[in-house]
């Protein structure tokens, strides 16, 4: 069954009667999905056409992952400790919504997480107090779009699923009608 299926037969009649929801529109729901990369270590004291080549090879994986072009993150300011000078690539982020954050989701859901190395299940101090949930993904080659004997660089990533729920309990019990793997 389809994740936005799901949400409509399961999650918002279950929703609806564990928190007295009067009206389909008060149940939360899944508002947009940020997926964030930064590889600002990797780069570092590297020459400018190594720098490129990782950025590129990073943009590209996410890209596929995502199914969506990422935009290129800069530094603000430099860091000397970090040599990092102003304006130097140092991330890469996609902000998902409609269709491409429900396949998105799906993916994670189903074959990305189960296939990430020792995972366990997410915590559930992962979500915060307004109910979005913050993971980390340590290798991006877990994903089935990424094919490992090609890749060079194994980065990894962040993922902020951002909800409508007012309360931490309602993002716990959303998250967990849509089948993801959350610890009780």
């Amino acid at each position: 069954m389809k994740l936005l299926e799901k949400y409509k037969k399961e999650v918002i009649p279950a929703m609806m009667t564990k928190f007295n929801f009067k009206s389909v529109m008060a149940v939360p729901k899944i508002e947009k999905v940020i997926v964030n990369s930064g590889f600002g270590r990797m780069i570092t004291e590297k020459t400018s056409d190594e720098q490129k080549k990782i950025c590129d090879a990073i943009l590209n994986d996410l890209s596929l992952i995502a199914g969506q072009k990422p935009t290129l993150t800069r530094a603000k300011k430099s860091i000397s400790t970090f040599k990092i000078r102003e304006g130097l690539p140092v991330g890469a982020r996609v902000t998902l919504r409609g269709k491409k954050m429900m396949d998105f989701l799906e993916r994670l859901i189903n074959i990305a997480l189960p296939r990430s190395r020792d995972f366990r299940g997410i915590e559930q101090k992962s979500i915060d107090k307004k109910g979005n949930l913050t993971t980390g993904i340590k290798e991006h080659i877990c994903f089935p779009e990424v094919s490992p004997e090609k890749v060079k660089t194994i980065f990894g990533f962040e993922v902020t699923v951002v909800t409508t729920t007012k309360k931490r309990e309602e993002g716990i019990e959303l998250f967990k009608l849509l089948g993801f793997p959350i610890k009780s």
